[in-house]
């Protein structure tokens, strides 16, 4: 995560919840100024309303020079609780009557008010104390001015309430403010915090290496749309890996394929130059013993000359195989029906099927598919699966053909043990053999894969379902539209 980074939490509460904070304290610090003015107005509007009712009977008190009826008025103006002080001055500003603290205006002062003649209201600070004060002109009956009333308020009055007023806005706003935070992380958490954090759960464990999990799509519509491109991201990702894992493995296959053919290539040109240099040597012997047999008398050296000329026929078969493996000539394509190469397989192998006393049958539906191949290698081809089969079946061999779309080829069964799922690739290796020594030389198959993938096909192994033994498909490519 990059250093000074912030949540969103901090996000809402630094650009959300902030900004209306300041913009509402401001809009309240405006209306309390407002709201405060207001309260000052009325509270002196209050002193302003005792002044005037009281201004009459003073009036009258002091034209008929009354002095009781003036104090007992103003005695009555200082019951109310809002009042302070009330005094009265003569037209020359001295104090005629009092009620209340000693006042704190002085005689010139009240003499100027009384020449000017006019309503008025000031505050005034006395011993450090605020007070309001409000000056009415006493009057006679004639218009003439006789004196001053004033009367007085503690200034804490209003300081009191507006504090009080304040207090109660700024608790107000805290209140506003926590109550605020609340539904901010309440919403922030119901609609951006478990999307999110279900969005970060699942990225973890695609990290993890769970590769087909996805985010789960909820929340609000952007985050849904979120969560489905990140979704949309992963299945892109995973087809791209699918589609490397597949490429990678084509390759890994492509070069074993080729380094396969660089073996057999290799082994191909050491069994011919083995198969020369060994086939004149093996001609002279097997015919010096020929020869050598006729004009012997003797049993026992007769025996051993034929000894003699049956391990030169079966070198001499293992260099046949291995000409036949290393053959790299041109094919030789001619169209040829399936059942006649089957039958001459099972003509060529009737002697070998009979001494084994193993029972080789064709069993096939249909009419007989035309192949366009190289007919001598194909029934080679044929001829080392079905000896392979008569080799390893109990009792019964089976063989027939099959066409299937483009594809159609042999199939050849047994009732035998099967081949291993570990060995079925192995069993075309050349020199790969699973009988025992002098009874095979693991060139068979090889041959037969070799002419198979010369005409652009392949052999199948798996487990027959009605013998229970190996079962071989000989697929080849249909090409006659070649001929």
């Amino acid at each position: 995560m990059k250093a000074g980074s912030y949540s969103l939490r901090t996000a809402l509460m630094l650009f959300i919840l902030l900004p209306l904070v300041l913009l509402t304290s401001l809009a309240g610090w405006y209306s309390l100024q407002g709201l405060e003015r207001q309260v000052r107005s009325r509270m002196q509007e209050d002193i302003e309303l005792i002044a005037r009712a009281i201004r009459v009977p003073l009036s009258d008190a002091m034209a008929r020079g009354r002095e009781g009826t003036v104090a007992r008025t103003l005695l009555s103006a200082l019951q109310i609780s809002r009042v302070y002080g009330a005094y009265v001055y003569d037209a020359n500003g001295h104090q005629i009557a009092a009620t209340g603290p000693r006042s704190p205006t002085k005689q010139r002062k009240a003499a100027q008010l009384v020449l000017r003649g006019q309503r008025q209201g000031e505050f005034e600070r006395v011993h450090g104390k605020p007070f309001f004060s409000y000056f009415v002109p006493l009057t006679d009956s004639g218009g003439r001015i006789r004196g001053l009333l004033q009367i007085t308020r503690k200034g804490i009055d209003f300081q009191e309430y507006i504090s009080r007023v304040r207090y109660q806005a700024l608790g107000l706003l805290a209140f506003t403010t926590f109550l605020l935070a609340i539904v901010i992380f309440y919403g922030h958490h119901r609609a951006f915090g478990r999307p999110i954090g279900a969005i970060r759960e699942s990225l973890v464990l695609v990290g993890r290496g769970e590769r087909h999990h996805r985010v789960p799509l909820q929340g609000p519509r952007e985050i849904q749309a979120l969560g489905l491109g990140i979704n949309t991201m992963l299945d892109k990702l995973a087809e791209h890996a699918d589609a490397l894992a597949e490429q990678q493995a084509q390759q890994e296959q492509l070069a074993l394929r080729l380094r396969q053919s660089e073996k057999m290539a290799a082994i191909g040109r050491l069994a011919a130059g083995v198969a020369h240099e060994l086939g004149t040597p093996l001609s002279v012997i097997d015919g010096r013993a020929q020869r050598a047999t006729r004009s012997v008398a003797d049993v026992s050296l007769s025996s051993a000359l034929g000894d003699i000329r049956r391990e030169v026929e079966r070198v001499s078969k293992i260099i046949r195989q291995l000409m036949d493996f290393s053959r790299n000539n041109p094919l030789r394509r001619q169209p040829v029906t399936g059942d006649r190469m089957l039958c001459s397989v099972l003509a060529m192998l009737n002697d070998e099927f009979n001494r084994h006393k193993i029972d080789c049958h064709i069993e096939a539906s249909g009419q007989s598919p035309l192949f366009y191949v190289d007919r001598l290698r194909i029934e080679q081809a044929l001829s080392n699966v079905v000896r392979n089969a008569l080799q390893a079946a109990d009792r019964q061999v089976r063989i027939g053909w099959f066409a299937v779309d483009a594809a159609k080829g042999f199939v050849v069964e047994d009732d035998g043990p099967g081949v291993d799922r570990e060995l079925r690739q192995r069993i075309f290796e050349p020199f790969f053999t699973t009988k025992a020594v002098n009874e095979g030389t693991g060139l068979g198959l090889a041959v037969t894969h070799a002419a198979l993938e010369a005409h652009g096909g392949y052999i199948q192994i798996d487990r027959s379902p009605d013998l229970g033994g190996a079962r071989m498909r000989i697929v080849l490519p249909d090409q006659m539209e070649e001929v």
